[in-house]
């Protein structure tokens, strides 16, 4: 069995090498005593720092793939689900806010055949995994509360991180999920509507997560967040 990671970049030259290292040391689960195969594709999209030069040197080492022109991250993902080839496929970021070693949790329900989709949930746990509180963190916090409080009612489901970076599904999922359009951050609305239109059900599990703010490289506005609303409601009637 083999996971597909596809990790977008843009400008991400101070974290790139870092969540890179984090992605290859992670050790995932065991099937018949082999660890699963690990395919990283990683989408420059079209970066002005020097995220670029660094990719460069790991072209021999994993799949790098280049933007001539800024399109979008979620573009830049439509790229990585081109090229992959794996029996999983889990999307991540290219800065540290999310962890890597929640790897394992994301992928067992999807190989022990309990779903063929999981996202990684920052607002699962009791305890709390959101280790820095500011105010941006605040606001995306309830951002994202309203935007997945609206995909659960028009969706008649109960999700309760639709935002987050952490989607992993299976290659089937993505093929049944068919044509994707988005092009910036509309890609978290457009594919949970068509996972769920498809029939598939989203199990949640409780992730890590260290909230970054706009002087760190956080790049999502609020006017990404209307942008959002406006995709679900459009995603739920028209395909």
């Amino acid at each position: 069995m083999k996971l597909s990671i596809i990790i977008p970049v843009y400008n991400e030259e101070k974290t790139l090498l870092k969540i890179l290292k984090k992605v290859e040391n992670v050790k995932l689960p065991l099937i018949n005593g082999k660890e699963i195969e690990k395919e990283i594709i990683l989408v420059d999209d079209c970066s002005k720092d020097k995220s670029r030069e660094i990719l460069k040197k790991i072209e021999k080492k994993h799949k790098v793939l280049y933007h001539k022109v800024n399109m979008g991250k979620g573009t830049a993902l439509r790229t990585g689900f081109e090229h992959a080839t794996g029996d999983i496929i889990l999307i991540q970021d290219a800065d540290l806010e999310y962890n890597p070693e929640d790897y394992p949790k994301l992928i067992r329900p999807i190989i022990e055949n309990k779903t063929k989709v999981v996202y990684g949930s920052r607002f699962k746990s009791k305890k709390g995994h959101l280790k820095k509180k500011h105010l941006t963190y605040m606001f995306h916090s309830l951002g994202n509360w309203g935007l997945t409080l609206i995909t659960s009612i028009l969706f008649f489901t109960k999700l309760t991180d639709m935002e987050t970076c952490y989607k992993v599904f299976t290659k089937e999922v993505l093929e049944k999920v068919g044509k994707l359009r988005a092009r910036r951050f509309d890609f978290e609305p457009e594919i949970t509507a068509k996972i769920l239109k498809r029939g598939f059900k989203i199990k949640e599990v409780p992730i890590k997560y260290y909230s970054r703010d706009f002087s760190e490289g956080k790049k999502i506005t609020w006017k990404d967040g209307i942008k959002a609303a406006w995709f679900i409601f459009m995603y739920r009637f028209v395909d």
